[in-house]
């Protein structure tokens, strides 16, 4: 049996109330930037994933463009513009409580530093979690199996007593069965196929519904 469950942040356990693309097209303008899609954005911050704020990702799009706009002000315009539309998903404050009788939780989020420590922060999940790290604190973000150690240390857990859950196939799913842990993988509207290495698969709707069932009997069948 699992001893500890780690979770992805984004579009695993919370999502904004607008899509992203329209959040950064909103930053953008409030910042006095020119447009910038979100593919590049997607780019860029795969880029800096162990960053303190995002200020390197827009100095990065923003560089060679003509424009005299601030890429720490458009960071903040864009932190700020998050927060302002985060939500958890239904049910998974309560699932998180109910986990926690049971096994060590986790979570494990890629991004800067101040952007997902201010989320955590917006939900009110300082103390949601036996541990949370963010990778811009650590050494490498995900898929690198440095990231999954080092939430691994933390929770105190040996890999083979955890499973992972999270949405992206190249962080989540290949970075954590690469890392030695199984995982369940978070299918998204219109998002990735089911990926053959998670040992499970959920549907975002029904995360706090399923996933508890799925930790305790490492359920390996459909969706």
């Amino acid at each position: 049996m699992p001893r500890a469950v780690v979770f992805d942040l984004d579009y695993t356990l919370a999502v904004p109330t607008q899509d992203r693309a329209t959040i950064l097209q909103a930053a953008t303008a409030a910042a006095d930037a020119p447009a910038l899609t979100r593919e590049e954005y997607l780019e860029a911050h795969r880029q800096n994933l162990t960053r303190e704020t995002r200020e390197p990702i827009f100095a990065d799009l923003l560089e060679g463009r003509e424009t005299d706009a601030d890429p720490a002000t458009v960071a903040d315009a864009y932190r700020e513009t998050i927060a302002a539309s985060l939500e958890p998903l239904p049910g998974v404050e309560s699932m998180l409580e109910d986990l926690r009788r049971e096994y060590r939780v986790g979570l494990l989020t890629n991004g800067p530093v101040r952007a997902q420590r201010d989320k955590i922060t917006t939900l009110g999940w300082e103390r949601a979690f036996d541990a949370a790290l963010v990778t811009g604190e650590l050494e490498a973000g995900k898929p690198d199996r440095r990231a999954f150690d080092a939430i691994l240390r933390e929770l105190d857990i040996d890999r083979e007593d955890a499973i992972y859950v999270g949405d992206e196939v190249e962080a989540d799913i290949y970075g954590a069965t690469n890392a030695g842990l199984e995982a369940i993988q978070v299918l998204l509207e219109d998002g990735p196929d089911p990926d053959p290495r998670a040992v499970a698969h959920v549907h975002q709707a029904d995360v706090a519904a399923k996933i508890p069932s799925l930790v305790a009997s490492r359920y390996c069948n459909g969706t």
